[in-house]
């Protein structure tokens, strides 16, 4: 129920308040006051009576005085005390047994951890806000509670058919025995025939290769992925015969702006703009067949000049080929890796300010839950 205008002018008025720390001492101290009220109220419920309101009830069970018990809320750390009553029947709901924390800070504490904070940057800022000293080792083991859920996930079952998976790597370092070593995770992106973004897996392994690759979509398959019609890829020697011996019906579409940064490298500055603006006739082209007829005149105009470029873009037409066959519409979400390199963003911010992960077992916790973060939006 909202407080009035004139209860808050009351307030204002007899208690003095000057600045927002006046306004949150006053809070501090009015929600310590009204959990205890609460809690008074509770027993009254399980006795049946009111504070010396016995009357002629008849009942062998009374208040029993109080026990102190320290809190941590939003509003900082306060000593709160609990009524007892003689036969120990009293169990209150509000702050049950044994709580001690009311703040929701383990929701602040990954909240805060999946946006790349430090764990000793976490200790400081719920210092600094709440008046809440959490050791940054109890910040790691808030966190790690996700971890069976973290493992649970990569195996959670998937639908039999999407439409787009775009698979791609990003690059980390993990300490392992002493070392430092360089490993990839694995991330596959998949657009379901509702038209929505799911992330399928993310897998952290050795760098990135056609062998690792292959486990990850025999996983797919394995989790319920019968069919994909279009794999979205950058570009890695034996991928397309990786993803066939999976599934072998997809159609797979190369980046078309990664491929383009092959050919382009033989073309000289001042004729960049224009040849790229040649290859957009070729992929705006209504079919494969105009495409193929835009591409002979780039040859034609460029062939002599740049034959790298054009041989570059003759050799990998059957990769970028693909998408010739749909509408713009469609073709907007094919021809470009964009939409995983966004997703992969979103990892990159959350894990900036780890230079070395202690362990992969970290790094697949934090990919976890930023992964979770990402979801909602």
């Amino acid at each position: 129920m909202p407080v009035a205008k004139e209860q808050i002018r009351q307030i204002i008025s007899e208690n003095n308040l000057n600045s927002v720390t006046d306004v949150y001492a006053l809070l501090r101290e009015s929600f310590k006051d009204i959990l205890q009220e609460l809690m008074e109220t509770e027993l009254d419920a399980t006795l049946g009576y009111e504070k010396n309101c016995k009357g002629d009830l008849q009942t062998d069970n009374k208040r029993n005085g109080h026990s102190s018990k320290n809190l941590k809320s939003q509003y900082g750390e306060f000593q709160i005390d609990v009524p007892r009553d003689r036969n120990g029947e009293f169990e209150p709901k509000l702050i049950p047994k044994y709580q001690r924390d009311i703040s929701g800070i383990e929701e602040k504490v990954i909240s805060l951890y999946v946006r790349g904070m430090s764990t000793r940057g976490i200790h400081d800022q719920l210092n600094d806000l709440y008046g809440i000293g959490l050791p940054a080792e109890m910040v790691s083991k808030i966190t790690d509670k996700v971890l069976t859920q973290a493992k649970e996930w990569p195996s959670r079952p998937l639908n039999p058919v999407y439409p787009f998976v775009f698979i791609d790597c990003i690059h980390y370092k993990v300490r392992e025995d002493g070392r430092i070593l360089s490993c990839a995770a694995y991330v596959a992106l998949g657009v379901t025939t509702g038209g929505y973004k799911e992330i399928l897996g993310i897998t952290v392994g050795a760098n990135e290769t056609s062998k690792f690759w292959l486990g990850m979509l025999n996983d797919l398959h394995n989790r319920g992925v019968k069919d994909v019609l279009f794999f979205c890829v950058d570009r890695m020697p034996g991928f397309k015969e990786t993803i066939q011996a999976v599934f072998p019906k997809a159609q797979i579409q190369r980046c078309v702006i990664h491929m383009l940064r092959n050919p382009f490298k033989y073309v000289g500055y001042k004729d960049l703009k224009k040849f790229a603006s040649g290859f957009k006739a070729v992929y705006n082209a209504p079919n494969e067949t105009a495409a193929l007829s835009e591409l002979e005149n780039i040859k034609e105009e460029w062939g002599r000049k740049y034959p790298y470029a054009i041989s570059s873009l003759e050799n990998n037409w059957e990769d970028v080929s693909s998408f010739s066959q749909f509408p713009g519409n469609i073709r907007r979400i094919m021809y470009t890796t964009n939409i995983i390199e966004s997703l992969n963003r979103q990892y990159r911010k959350a894990t900036k300010t780890k230079s070395v992960f202690p362990s992969g077992t970290s790094l697949e916790k934090m990919l976890y839950l930023a992964s979770q973060n990402v979801t909602k939006k």
